[in-house]
């Protein structure tokens, strides 16, 4: 059964970077094979991927997750769009997920498992399930930091042009393939040139740290709103709608 794989639309804007092996991908898993089978069958392409796929029945049961595929370099894959996109992700950004996986491991092996994840666990949480990478001029990211909506879609629209915005989190691709308008990514800035999606990986993977990421150092953007990407946001009205572009909040004084 694909789980919903069949309704991917992937020439979608935002899945560009993820189309030459998704799409294959997504057509085994409707022909038929189970997730874990057609995403081995692809990292066994990949030497740079260091997991295998194997069904969520081979969780222990009281394992954490994260700590299952840190001692077995195992992800437990159930068929359906989420893990689709989270073993996708594996595969196009195996240094990061690596690392966030080592972070999250070693965060549980310090504090074990709570009821409520700390501020470390749900940051590494939000950046692996709901994060865009951003690499972008200065002003294109303090207006996002400022949720200055006008400036980032209308002054400072044709920068944009040299802005490159690459979705990560895999719960967020998840949730456009069916798009609606509230759809907000937390956004990551990539401080380093980008030539190519092994750039990205590589410096992730060598910079991302707990603490830092503990701290929240994101902004918050309506998908949706990125030029290009939804027709309808070539109308400047889009960007008025203050239930999804919402203004900054007030500081107390």
């Amino acid at each position: 059964m694909a789980n919903g794989i069949e309704a991917i639309d992937w020439n979608a804007p935002w899945l560009q970077s993820w189309r030459a092996r998704g799409q294959p991908l997504a057509e085994a898993i409707v022909k038929g094979q189970s997730c874990a089978q057609a995403l081995n069958t692809l990292a066994d392409t990949l030497p740079a991927c260091p997991v295998r796929f194997v069904p969520q029945s081979d969780l222990p049961p009281g394992q954490a997750y994260e700590a299952f595929i840190f001692e077995t370099q195992q992800v437990p894959t159930r068929d359906g769009l989420h893990d689709f996109f989270n073993g996708l992700c594996w595969l196009h950004f195996p240094q990061t997920k690596q690392r966030l996986n080592q972070l999250q491991a070693a965060q549980i092996a310090h504090c074990g498992i709570a009821p409520v994840r700390g501020p470390a666990r749900d940051a590494l949480t939000v950046f692996d399930e709901n994060v865009a990478l951003l690499h972008a001029p200065d002003a294109v990211w303090d207006a996002l930091v400022r949720k200055d909506w006008q400036a980032l879609f209308g002054s400072l629209r044709p920068l944009w042009q040299t802005t490159r915005l690459q979705l990560f989190g895999h719960a967020l691709l998840e949730k456009l393939v069916h798009p609606r308008t509230a759809i907000t990514a937390h956004v990551y800035r990539v401080q380093t040139p980008v030539a190519a999606q092994r750039d990205w990986d590589q410096w992730l993977g060598a910079h991302l740290q707990a603490d830092a990421l503990a701290d929240k150092p994101f902004a918050h953007l309506p998908i949706l709103g990125v030029p290009g990407w939804w027709l309808p946001n070539e109308l400047p009205d889009f960007y008025h709608d203050v239930s999804v572009f919402r203004p900054p909040r007030l500081r107390p004084t």
